[in-house]
């Protein structure tokens, strides 16, 4: 049964705001043990329609084989967090962040209003703020919170799309307590303390600190972003002084491992660094931002991240102490459970029956079903003409024909900024980009398909002894055939050899730009997507970049680049390759 979202009242005295949600269920005995399960998502993304998401799983007869699974969809979401709720009596559902922005075209064309609504309706109990839901702003954060039509247009959106013309905004507090004003004060409640049979239990957000680099400064003006945990902690503290002793922090910061998502090997990273300096209390941290899946102990804390998009529900079981108000030590366990959607056509039986499919709740299906059927017309707007296919399948080398275009086109809307070169991520590119028809077109929807994610474009300088140390950080130090790829525009190129070790993989002198070496001194400006300004995929030398300069959405520069260069006939792949395996 969920808790009750009702009796909010703020609490005096707080530095950061919190709110209280009232109470369910009895009081218990003075020396009863009390349950409580945490269920939670991060980075959404509003992937409200299951698409091609899938997450790697071991195969239950070879579990050192990993094989992919089609998971995830707001329907199967539903399901999901339904039979988690019902297994027990009390439960708090929660996202991380991310739960917007960066979104598909059947939440972004209407202002991510479906996203919202669909999770008022799964009973979405609290949410931190993570970094995209500052894409558009401070102001376009607070109508998302509080709801009402968007006043003013922006591009080719929809506010106020749902049949009834109207947007009811989040029926969930959205919380974070390191934003806040010149004076202090902050943008959102720090906190939510739920009470469970009486026992108060303190729900803690923070957004990266990284969101003030990664967003357009002009959206956050006036607005700082502090610290994770010194924010968390002076929370924690104030809360204490009330008699609360159970904490769990919700950060929208993330770290990297290896393994599979209900592993931890070699954790690194800003969360648990953030970890390292939170008070004792607090006992679990829900992650996101880095998009892996991971369950982690770090000196009794429990660290744990979902991947993203929907594809696996984090689940927390935990014991309070009644007559403390405390965390049982050694209580809790945690793992990350898949969403099933059924959609896979070449499962095994083995991997059926360990991931059986979820039924799809009705409701939701309809839901989203009504805004994929008025998002139609702009997935279907005609967006350039193409020559062939744009592939994803990388050459010898590392890029291939799909990276090269978007990162072309994203150095065509930056060299305003002053960009030389570009870059984007392989996991960025989503699909390959197909010709329609006799004459080669493409629509919005094919575009948006390739590349979904909404980033923002940003543009920033690099000598070129970090451009080179970055392109070193593609190979995992822990698994040396473990390489992600960086898709180049097009005057930068470079050769690498695989029998070289890790940190000098990179041919000397190979590295250059327009054909001239680039100089360990030499300033470059680069772009890349918000994604990797904030370090994602394990790029965290990007961080060092200086004299940001925000850009357009990525989406709109492959629209702008490609409805550009196809105005006389259809764009052809570049087929040169512009980074070359040497050995």
């Amino acid at each position: 049964m969920p808790l009750s979202g009702t009796a909010v009242r703020s609490l005096r005295g707080v530095l950061a705001l919190c709110l209280v949600a009232g109470a369910l269920l009895a009081p218990p005995a003075a020396d009863a043990q009390v349950p409580l399960r945490i269920i939670a998502v991060n980075d959404l993304h509003g992937h409200l329609e299951p698409g091609d998401n899938s997450v790697l799983v071991p195969h239950p007869q070879a579990p050192d084989r990993l094989v992919p699974v089609r998971s995830g969809g707001a329907a199967y979401l539903a399901t999901r967090v339904q039979q988690l709720r019902a297994e027990v009596a009390a439960s708090v559902f929660v996202s991380s962040g991310d739960l917007i922005g960066a979104s598909p075209l059947v939440s972004a064309l209407f202002r991510d209003e479906p996203t919202v609504e669909v999770m008022n309706r799964l009973g979405l109990d609290l949410g931190v703020a993570g970094n995209h839901e500052f894409d558009h702003g401070v102001a376009e954060l607070r109508r998302m919170v509080a709801g009402g039509c968007a006043p003013e247009p922006r591009g080719a959106t929809r506010s106020c799309a749902d049949a009834a013309g109207r947007y009811e905004g989040m029926r969930f507090p959205l919380i974070a307590a390191n934003v806040v004003d010149a004076a202090g004060a902050p943008l959102l409640a720090g906190a939510v303390v739920h009470r469970v049979q009486g026992v108060a239990v303190a729900f803690v957000g923070a957004v990266t600190r990284a969101t003030a680099r990664i967003v357009m400064p002009q959206g956050i003006r006036g607005w700082r972003f502090e610290r994770e945990a010194p924010a968390i902690n002076r929370t924690v503290q104030a809360l204490r002084a009330q008699g609360v002793h159970a904490f769990v922090a919700v950060i929208h910061e993330g770290g990297q491992t290896e393994g599979h998502f209900n592993e931890c090997r070699e954790p690194r990273g800003e969360i648990f660094e953030i970890a390292r300096e939170l008070d004792p209390e607090v006992r679990v941290i829900l992650s996101a931002h880095t998009h892996r899946g991971y369950v982690c102990a770090l000196d009794g804390r429990l660290i744990i991240q979902g991947a993203s998009f929907g594809r696996l529900v984090s689940v927390v079981d935990l014991t309070l102490d009644a007559a403390r108000g405390t965390v049982q030590p050694g209580s809790i366990r945690a793992t990350n459970l898949t969403v099933p959607n059924g959609l896979d056509t070449a499962l095994d039986a083995a991997v059926r029956a360990a991931h059986p499919a979820l039924a799809p709740d009705r409701a939701v299906a309809e839901q989203v079903a009504g805004y994929r059927e008025r998002a139609a017309p702009l997935a279907d707007a005609p967006a350039g003409r193409i020559a062939a296919v744009f592939t994803r399948q990388a050459e010898d080398g590392g890029d291939h024909a799909a990276g090269r275009l978007i990162a072309d086109a994203h150095l065509a809307a930056t060299r305003g900024a002053g960009a030389q070169a570009a870059f984007t991520n392989p996991g960025g590119v989503r699909s390959n980009l197909r010709p329609r028809g006799a004459d080669g077109h493409v629509t919005y929807g094919d575009l948006f398909t390739m590349q979904p994610f909404g980033n923002s474009l940003v543009t920033l300088t690099l000598t070129g002894a970090q451009l080179k140390s970055l392109l070193e950080s593609q190979w995992s130090r822990s698994d040396p055939e473990r390489v992600r790829f960086l898709q180049p525009s097009n005057g930068l190129t470079y050769g690498w050899r695989s029998d070289r070790p890790h940190g000098e993989r990179i041919e000397p002198g190979s590295l250059r730009l327009h054909g001239e070496p680039i100089r360990p001194q030499q300033a470059v400006r680069v772009t890349i997507n918000s994604y990797l300004a904030a370090g994602g995929d394990g790029f965290v030398l990007f961080r060092e970049g200086r004299d940001l300069v925000g850009g357009p959405l990525d989406v709109d520069a492959l629209t702008d680049y490609l409805l550009d260069r196809s105005r006389q006939e259809p764009l052809a792949p570049d087929p040169a390759p512009r980074i070359r395996r040497l050995d």
